[in-house]
């Protein structure tokens, strides 16, 4: 719909300096908006009816470009780092006004107002102000989406400001290249300009509850997954991109709570989000069914490739990018939970792909291992694909996902050992990477015995089963497991060098000590004595 004058000022939008757009579109639906999108050839339809789009220079989040202004609220509570980056707020007072007056000489501006956190007790009135109909569509997909009874009368607690056309000024705007995307807790805004990678806006959302809940009120937010079974028993899947946290939590026995962030409560877990945004490089209805069915009208797909003189998506295409992905309503998938809510969870997975082949497939966790694997947030990866190089490449990212944690590693983490224990959850490390030597010596570890184990875990199958200690990293290996041969259970057997292995995993508890010298000032006593032992 289109907004009256009227309107404009009951919105509160007039007072922003739009009310002389000439066309303010509001509320539209996924059918208007990709209609729009079309017309203005900003996309294309695929053979399934998904609308496609290329989000231009940037195909991904660009962290050093993400800022957070550094004021009276922020300036002792924010961790500042490498990822929470400081601006000063006469910066963010100056980009601001510069993006309204952008988008006030626009014929088109698109607006929507949604919803973040699906426990209607933290929720977060989110209004969104767009460049382009596209842009609205992910909006539209990725938060919750009010009912007409929640409109009525509808106040944001947060505004997100998009402008992708929009370039800052190096020499004057304080920021050190053109694109942008800064976070004001005083204003209580999120303002992106010069990248139209839409996932700036949902992590922009994201780190503003990974504020605002642990800070302000005491809920646990994480970056994971989450399903529950029939009993209403819920899992919790961490893991870095390549772990297999979207995979694994999608579980047709199971229903899906979330496949990205979540909130942990005294009685509950619950999804921030109204939808997935789901990587597409190399899908297939084979190995990942609810995603590939899910890219159908109404659905937004960024940056692929096409198979010759067709619209049918070439899902191996990496022209323009390895981060191809899809956005869609959380009800795409046949067995996600409405509403997106569970109790609390009986189990949590930590993902690592260990190129290394040091870690077990599985094994459980103390309270502080956890809290010491969570705030290291490992995976390891394939350096490259050049000739020769088979090196693996070490990933530690905090609480997986640094880049959106503004408050000290320590603090989730502290939270999250205080809900382990209090409320008795099982926490174990799951290995999705090499076992039988490091990569281009050992294997894979296959699918089906990484899943045999989860259900192992979840059923209860592995709590009275033997286990032994692993020497260097402490964790405990289940020494029987059902449906998984016995022999791939510890690492270290699968080795045909046993030395060559004692080595590789003191190297490997070096990079984790290493790593974690940064978080140690902050953490508790407990965590620091999880660490691995070096030789």
């Amino acid at each position: 719909m289109s907004l009256t004058n009227e309107t404009l000022t009951v919105k509160g939008l007039a007072q922003l300096g739009l009310d002389d757009v000439s066309h303010l579109h509001y509320q539209l639906s996924p059918a208007e908006l990709t209609s729009q999108t079309l017309q203005r050839n900003e996309g294309v339809l695929n053979d399934t009816g998904a609308l496609c789009i290329n989000t231009g220079t940037f195909t991904g989040r660009c962290p050093q470009d993400k800022f957070i202004v550094k004021d009276a609220l922020t300036e002792s509570s924010v961790d500042w780092n490498n990822f929470n980056i400081a601006i000063e707020e006469k910066h963010f007072i100056q980009l601001k006004k510069k993006v309204l007056t952008y988008l006030k000489a626009k014929d088109e501006v698109w607006v929507r107002d949604a919803i973040a956190c699906a426990d209607p007790v933290y929720k977060l009135n989110v209004r969104v102000i767009n460049e382009h109909p596209s842009s609205n569509l992910f909006c539209y997909n990725m938060f919750i989406r009010p009912t007409e009874e929640e409109l009525d009368g509808f106040t944001p607690d947060w505004h997100v400001i998009q402008a992708p056309g929009f370039k800052a000024n190096p020499a004057i705007d304080g920021v050190p290249h053109e694109n942008f995307a800064i976070v004001s807790f005083t204003y209580k805004t999120i303002l992106i300009g010069g990248t139209g990678y839409t996932g700036e806006m949902k992590k922009g959302i994201f780190t503003v509850l990974n504020f605002v809940l642990p800070h302000e009120q005491g809920v646990l937010s994480m970056h994971c997954s989450a399903n529950k079974g029939e009993a209403g028993d819920v899992a919790i899947f961490f893991g870095l991109s390549g772990t297999g946290k979207t995979t694994l939590s999608a579980d047709p026995a199971r229903e899906l709570i979330g496949d990205d962030e979540h909130g942990w409560t005294n009685d509950s877990i619950f999804n921030f989000e109204g939808g997935c945004y789901a990587k597409c490089i190399d899908l297939s209805a084979e190995k990942e069914p609810e995603i590939y069915h899910a890219i159908r009208p109404g659905a937004l797909v960024e940056n692929v490739g096409f198979e010759p003189n067709s619209n049918k998506i070439n899902f191996a295409d990496k022209t323009i990018t390895e981060n191809t992905r899809v956005s869609y309503p959380l009800d795409f998938i046949p067995n996600a939970s409405k509403p997106s809510i569970g109790g609390l969870p009986k189990n949590i997975f930590f993902l690592t792909c260990d190129a290394f082949g040091v870690l077990p497939p599985i094994s459980k966790l103390s309270p502080g291992q956890a809290m010491y694997q969570f705030i290291s947030g490992y995976t390891a990866k394939v350096a490259g694909t050049e000739t020769g190089i088979t090196e693996p490449k070490t990933t530690f990212s905090a609480c997986f996902g640094a880049p959106f944690f503004p408050l000290h590693p320590g603090k989730y983490a502290d939270m999250l050992g205080k809900k382990m224990k209090e409320q008795d959850v099982n926490v174990w490390l799951v290995n999705t990477g090499w076992s039988g030597g490091a990569y281009g010596v050992g294997k894979r570890i296959k699918l089906a015995y990484t899943r045999a184990m989860i259900a192992a875990a979840l059923n209860g199958a592995l709590e009275n089963v033997n286990y032994e200690t692993h020497p260097v990293f402490g964790i405990m290996i289940p020494k029987s497991c059902p449906d998984v041969p016995t022999e791939i259970l510890h690492p270290r057997s699968t080795w045909a060098d046993k030395v060559a292995y004692d080595a590789q995993c003191n190297r490997l508890a070096k990079l984790f000590t290493e790593n974690f010298k940064k978080y140690a000032a902050g953490v508790s006593e407990e965590i620091l004595s999880s660490a691995p032992l070096v030789n």
